[in-house]
């Protein structure tokens, strides 16, 4: 299977402009799999809530949603990318899943990250992994990483494949998900964007870039700059992340001791 990321700078809610943006650098893609940053339609560096009301849309034929949609039928392609999603009162940083025959689920995010909070409502569809043509793939966003259950979590409910959509700026995470990939024997895809966002004064936020596809062995496949705009892919093979097996002895998740370990 083909997977991929679209590393990129998203403008400050130049909606239309960052869609125009995505669809331009994915024409004609041979790619089965699509990652796409957090927030990847409108930036991220929120203000206000009049902010955050403006940009939000709802999942269920949402604008950006219908983009995703459209764009997945087009190229006969997954794809999974972060927005500001509303519903009703409730703000939420989530995350679209989209494939060929259109919208296939949400997740919001568990763990809110920083100003976030000021916000956004901690996440309440819990992680999740959808069963596709191309394998299981599961879904986290940014800071999720941070917090090993959130993968474990993941591979514990037979992801083969995590998505995960990021605006990452501290330094950690590039170095980390191999770690994170070799303890749960998973694949994962992570889409990060470039670029800084100072949209208030005396605070600026510059993200990292480094998007990278890691292997259930910890090998990076693929891995981008820190500042450039970069669409890459890697073949992988999902159907490996079901082998749990280290050696004829250990196998990482039958090893596993759960009466033993404390929350």
């Amino acid at each position: 299977m083909k997977a991929g990321f679209y590393q990129f700078g998203p403008i400050f809610g130049k909606k239309d402009e960052n869609l125009k943006k995505v669809s331009s650098a994915v024409r004609d893609t041979d790619l089965e799999l699509l990652v796409l940053p957090e927030f990847f339609s409108t930036g991220y560096q929120f203000i206000s809530i009049e902010e955050v009301a403006e940009l939000s849309e709802p999942v269920e034929k949402g604008y950006t949603t219908e983009f995703l949609s459209d764009l997945s039928h087009e190229n006969n392609l997954y794809i999974v990318a972060g927005l500001p999603e509303r519903d009703g009162d409730n703000f939420y940083n989530s995350a679209v899943f989209s494939g060929p025959d259109g919208l296939i689920g949400i997740y919001r995010k568990t763990h809110l990250f920083f100003e976030e909070k000021l916000y956004f409502k901690p996440g309440d569809t819990g992680f999740r992994v959808w069963d596709t043509k191309i394998g299981n793939i599961g879904i986290m966003i940014c800071f999720d990483w941070f917090f090993p259950e959130s993968m474990r979590t993941l591979a514990l409910l037979g992801a083969e494949v995590i998505a995960h959509p990021s605006n990452l700026v501290l330094p950690y995470c590039p170095d980390a998900m191999p770690v994170r990939c070799l303890e749960n024997r998973v694949y994962a895809v992570t889409a990060n964007r470039i670029g800084t966002e100072k949209r208030k004064e005396a605070q600026s936020l510059k993200f990292i870039g480094q998007s990278q596809i890691v292997s259930p062995k910890a090998h990076i496949l693929i891995k981008a700059s820190e500042d450039e705009e970069m669409l890459m892919s890697a073949e992988i093979e999902p159907e490996t992340a079901k082998n749990k097996e280290l050696n004829p002895f250990n196998d990482i998740f039958k090893d596993r001791r759960p009466e033993i370990y404390r929350c």
